[in-house]
């Protein structure tokens, strides 16, 4: 109920503002020109007047603001890479090391007991 009701208000003023909008005509209001002034021609030149009295002096202005400051300058050039240096004395010769110890000759090995051996022949080309 409460949509219709909007619905049915805003076809209303939709329909106001419709008539409203095509039932004026156009005012056109003429407005007479301005009227224009016209000076006459210059009468002849007066007396020259007295020298007028020296003005006083008027007072120092205040001091300017401080100016900004300066971009910074740019990089100087890089110096020149240095001279290599002197290479260093050969070192000494280490002394030879000793002689290891002879070390323990092992058991001989068991016999196999039942075991074959079989050798398959290389096949014949």
């Amino acid at each position: 109920m409460n949509r219709l009701r909007h619905s049915f208000l805003l076809i209303a003023l939709l329909s106001t503002f419709g008539l409203v909008a095509c039932d004026r005509e156009p005012v056109v209001v003429n407005t007479a020109p301005a009227p224009i002034m016209v000076p006459g021609p210059a009468g002849p030149a007066g007396a020259t007047g007295a020298t007028g009295n020296t003005g006083n002096t008027g007072y120092t202005g205040s001091t300017g603001a401080t100016g900004a400051t300066g971009d910074t300058g740019y990089t100087g050039a890089t110096g020149s890479t240095g001279s290599t240096g002197a290479t260093g004395d050969t070192g000494y010769t280490g002394s030879t090391g000793a002689t290891g110890q002879t070390g323990t000759q092992g058991e001989t090995g068991k016999t196999g007991g039942d075991t074959q051996v079989i050798v398959v022949p290389a096949p014949a080309n």
